[in-house]
């Protein structure tokens, strides 16, 4: 009996005794999740009002790893794609919801919505056309309050893609602009664009398209309308539509031109306008500032100094333009 005994009360100390261990093993996986995210010191929103792919802008992101925001380590990234603009003050409040150190919003849009959402925590906008024309800043030296960014400058450039479609087609007389009714900045992109079509003789028609579902009704319009060419307002809405809209142009033989490169890379024929992949990065530093301490009221909007011209050769073929040697040598890349 007490052999037996003796045999239980071993059982029943070994029990114990892995229960134990089991205890102290949920216990340090339990510390390790704690000190795992004790390591992440910011949190930040990302917010747009088109579809983020994968991780979002990669020139971003990545550019935020070279400067020490590690995801995953360091830093924390809410991602909130709207894909249409009625949506993004929603996401813009669940942002603000979350407490995040900083709130990056892409276009002039979500910018909006971010500055709807909160007034103190601080806001870097990216792909922004006009940040004062759009009430979005006091001024480019001066910003005042809690939004800061780069701008894109694109309004002034609109009439740069006209004059270039003019130089590959000579007798254009018909352009059909594809716009964003919900984005003010198109609104001030194509005042410019009027402007320049006026002076060169050139009819103009707009086409408006807040969501990815309208492409092919609108595209559809573009082409009863006999448009020569087709010019695309910088907008995300639209962006995420590129290869759509690429390919409903291309196959009826109207030719295209945006500020974008993405575009031109989807199947665009021209694109005039900042680096995109520059724009992010330079969005990237200024984050980086405002993590480390910097107010946006004290951080100048940056304006690009640089700008590239992408032509696609292989929808120029597609389409039977020659493009002249006048525009080939200025190009920066030529897609062929």
């Amino acid at each position: 009996m007490r052999r037996a005994s003796d045999g239980a009360l071993g059982r029943e100390l070994r029990m114990r005794g892995l229960g134990s261990i089991a205890a102290a093993g949920v216990l340090f996986t339990f510390a390790l999740s704690v000190a795992a995210q004790s390591t992440v010191t910011h949190r930040i929103g990302y917010l747009t009002a088109g579809t983020v792919t994968a991780k979002g802008p990669p020139p971003l992101f990545d550019e935020l790893r070279r400067l020490g925001h590690i995801e995953g380590r360091n830093l924390a990234v809410e991602r909130r794609a709207a894909g249409k603009t009625d949506r993004l003050d929603a996401l813009a409040r669940e942002l603000v919801a979350l407490k995040v150190d900083l709130i990056i919003a892409s276009a002039t849009p979500a910018v909006k919505a971010a500055q709807r959402a909160t007034s103190s925590i601080p806001i870097v906008f990216a792909v922004v056309v006009d940040p004062v024309g759009a009430g979005l800043v006091a001024s480019l030296n001066r910003p005042g309050a809690n939004v800061t960014g780069v701008s894109l400058l694109s309004a002034e450039l609109s009439g740069k893609r006209l004059e270039l479609l003019q130089e590959v087609m000579p007798k254009l007389a018909r352009v059909a602009v594809l716009a964003n009714p919900t984005n003010e900045s198109n609104a001030l992109q194509l005042r410019q664009l009027q402007s320049a079509a006026r002076a060169r003789g050139v009819s103009l028609q707009t086409f408006e398209m807040s969501s990815a579902a309208q492409t092919e009704r609108v595209l559809g319009a573009v082409v009863r309308s006999g448009a020569d060419a087709l010019i695309a307002l910088d907008d995300q809405v639209i962006a995420t539509q590129r290869a759509e809209i690429a390919a409903l142009t291309q196959a009826h033989g109207v030719a295209t031109a945006t500020g974008i490169g993405a575009l031109a890379e989807a199947g665009f024929l021209i694109a005039y306008g900042p680096s995109i992949s520059e724009h992010f990065r330079r969005v990237a530093a200024y984050a980086d500032k405002v993590l480390k301490g910097a107010k946006p009221a004290d951080l100048p909007v940056e304006q690009p100094a640089e700008f590239e011209l992408i032509v696609n050769m292989k929808t120029a073929r597609a389409l039977g333009l020659a493009v002249p040697n006048s525009v080939l040598l200025r190009a920066n890349r030529i897609i062929d």
